[in-house]
């Protein structure tokens, strides 16, 4: 379906949520001891209804639970369906977290990203988190500058990893940042600067550009385009027609959908949707996304996750007043899982 290019000038009738934090509000546990816990609502979150198709997603009334606080920088949110739990990344501090309900979050895995010592950098550690087909780990690895597979089981995790994918052309990537799996079993990645010490400016960043990837089953990799400044994000839609690629530029801040070629390249591309005017009054950049079954894209971007329909209609916006890095669905899409800041969050869904 064409996408419609739309404005940042829109009306937002907010829907505010209730509830204060309470004072055993979940985060890391610092003993690694399963505790049971309850969940707390967002101090100040809401749902900026752009078209009442919305309550057709998120119920009405429906409130913004912390899952999780404490963290540096969340990221990552990838659901184990086999497992029952989610794993979320935390950059700086170089480890992936698990959450199982009920129960406080738990370190995972560290080291999860940079394996030597003294990263003199902020972001070290992996950033997205992908299963593939045989439900092994994959992670995009900001310090190794690398998509590699962890080389363990995933319910017995251990920082043993095997590149997937280190460099194009023998010059090393920038820091992969997201990934998603065709069902053919090619895995697509975007690489910014992120995780360089020095971003742009890092004497150690060999490619002059920022590109979105494909690696096919043999290991080789192709460069699908350099056009975008920050790639970010990046998701198929349901018949993996189209991709669907964020700019993290606050310059350039935007999402754009690609229709995909028989061969999986990009062909056809429009942007469907540019966030540059909200990048100075609200927190945070266009940044990862997921598309549901149904053709719905969440997409994290300034201030929360915005919501488009199938047909690229923005219905409304999940204002978590954080910047929000990214988002996850469990196999019911029965819930929403958003890493933002310092949080692990959930929302309620209609399935």
């Amino acid at each position: 379906m064409r996408f419609r290019r739309q404005s940042v000038c829109f009306l937002l009738i907010l829907a505010l949520l209730p509830g204060c934090k309470g004072d055993k509000s979940p985060g890391p546990s610092k003993n690694n001891e399963k505790q049971d816990v309850s969940y707390d609502s967002l101090p100040g979150g809401s749902i900026a209804v752009i078209d009442a198709k919305l309550w057709t997603i998120i119920p009405e009334g429906v409130k913004i639970e912390v899952l999780a606080e404490g963290h540096d920088w969340t990221e990552g949110p990838l659901w184990l369906p086999d497992h029952n739990m989610l794993l979320y990344t935390d950059i700086p501090r170089n480890a992936v977290y698990v959450w199982k309900e009920g129960e406080s979050a738990e370190l995972y895995l560290k080291p999860s990203g940079y394996l030597g010592a003294n990263f003199t950098g902020a972001e070290p550690g992996a950033n997205g988190l992908i299963l593939n087909s045989k439900g092994e780990l994959v992670l995009c690895q900001h310090g190794e500058r690398q998509v590699a597979l962890m080389q363990s089981p995933v319910d017995d995790p251990k920082p043993r990893f095997l590149p997937l994918a280190a460099n194009y052309k023998g010059k090393r990537f920038n820091s992969p940042n997201d990934a998603v799996y065709k069902s053919n079993g090619d895995l697509y990645f975007t690489d910014p600067p992120y995780g360089l010490p020095k971003q742009m400016d890092d004497p150690a960043k060999e490619l002059s550009f920022q590109g979105v990837y494909k690696v096919d089953a043999n290991g080789m990799v192709t460069l699908l385009t350099s056009e975008f400044s920050r790639p970010n994000g990046i998701a198929f839609s349901p018949d993996e027609s189209k991709l669907y690629i964020a700019n993290s530029d606050p310059q350039k801040a935007f999402w754009k959908v690609f229709k995909l070629t028989e061969e999986g390249t990009l062909g056809e591309g429009m942007e469907f949707f540019d966030a540059t005017g909200l990048v100075a009054t609200e927190k945070g950049l266009p940044d990862g996304m997921k598309v549901s079954k149904r053709g719905t894209v969440f997409a994290t971007g300034p201030g929360g996750v915005f919501i488009f329909d199938a047909s690229g209609e923005l219905l409304g916006k999940i204002k978590t007043g954080q910047a929000t890095s990214n988002c996850a669905l469990n196999p019911e899409e029965s819930f929403l899982y958003i890493t933002a800041d310092s949080y692990l969050l959930r929302v309620a869904l209609k399935n």
